[in-house]
């Protein structure tokens, strides 16, 4: 009877890990810096980070003509951001997704450089994926210091591309979000901006007493989307997830992003990766020199 027991309860554990495997994908938003050319052995040390992170997605942000290459050598279906008809290694597009699942319908939107998608069905469910990337201005290493208010901060964060872009591609995020009870959303890349809520009261000793609800993230709050990274990782102070970060200038940032929305979905893990362009970066007891000038995000999902 013991031993029934035991044999019983070995199924029910190996039975929940299958089930576990079964309802739950992996997704990765990484910026690979000019299509992972700018150091020697970009693009195959590119590879080997993917392929010990070992995502079921990937938003990718400046492929930059690498893309189709990194997907062929990892076995992923691979899906360039860019008008119908567009080369797949064209060195001009930025933005692109890999899938290990099949892909659906394209999204396709009037400025396929800042955001574009693709639907992609994981476990017998449709989810809307969408890579993306806000422009950088304007930016400054520490907003801080520039003697402004919190009232004067969101003023000039208005006054760049970057806020003009976001109106150009608002009302693609207003549409897919309005619609999400029905098919689930993953929104990420790299959007060049620090989060409101790394830049509220908690962390104001951090920002010269500032609390600043930066437009560029809350907008995407406002209309339903979650921060991943932040919403496994509540804490800044503990958890900062820095994503971009120069030596010898303060200027550390979390500005990689995979946000999303949807009844049916529900973050499990999100880890944050800080990295050093062409330094040494060590991941499963193993050492890569690393190809960009952002870090990276990972997000694990479950389908609910």
């Amino acid at each position: 009877m013991i031993l029934r027991k035991l044999l019983f309860c070995c199924l029910m554990l190996v039975v929940s890990e299958t089930n576990a495997q079964e309802n739950t994908f992996k997704v990765m938003a990484w910026n690979i810096l000019h299509g992972a050319n700018d150091i020697e052995n970009g693009k195959e040390n590119a590879i080997k980070i993917i392929r010990e992170i070992n995502p079921d997605v990937i938003l990718m942000v400046e492929t930059y003509g690498s893309g189709l290459s990194i997907a062929q050598s990892l076995g992923y279906n691979f899906h360039l951001i860019a008008p119908e008809g567009t080369p797949l290694d064209d060195k001009n597009v930025n933005l692109s997704i890999f899938s290990k699942y099949p892909f659906g319908d394209r999204i396709d939107t009037e400025d396929p450089f800042y955001l574009g998608g693709m639907e992609i069905l994981i476990h017998n469910k449709k989810i809307r994926f969408f890579s993306n990337w806000f422009h950088y201005l304007p930016w400054d290493d520490e907003p801080e210091k520039m003697g402004k208010s919190s009232e004067e901060l969101l003023a000039w964060e208005r006054t760049g591309q970057k806020y003009e872009m976001i109106q150009k591609v608002l009302p693609y995020l207003e549409k897919f979000t309005s619609e999400t009870d029905s098919i689930p959303m993953i929104f990420g890349g790299d959007m060049n901006t620090p989060s409101h809520k790394d830049w509220g009261q908690q962390t104001k000793h951090l920002h010269n007493g500032l609390v600043v609800p930066w437009y560029s993230t809350k907008v995407l709050e406002d209309l339903g989307l979650i921060d991943s990274f932040r919403k496994i990782n509540p804490d800044p102070i503990s958890s900062p997830g820095i994503t971009w970060d120069t030596k010898g200038i303060n200027d550390s940032h979390r500005i990689d992003y995979i946000f999303y929305k949807g009844n049916s979905i529900e973050a499990l893990k999100s880890d944050s990766y800080k990295a050093f362009l062409n330094e040494p970066f060590s991941i499963n007891n193993k050492e890569f020199n690393y190809p960009s000038d952002h870090g990276f995000v990972v997000t694990v999902f479950e389908i609910k």
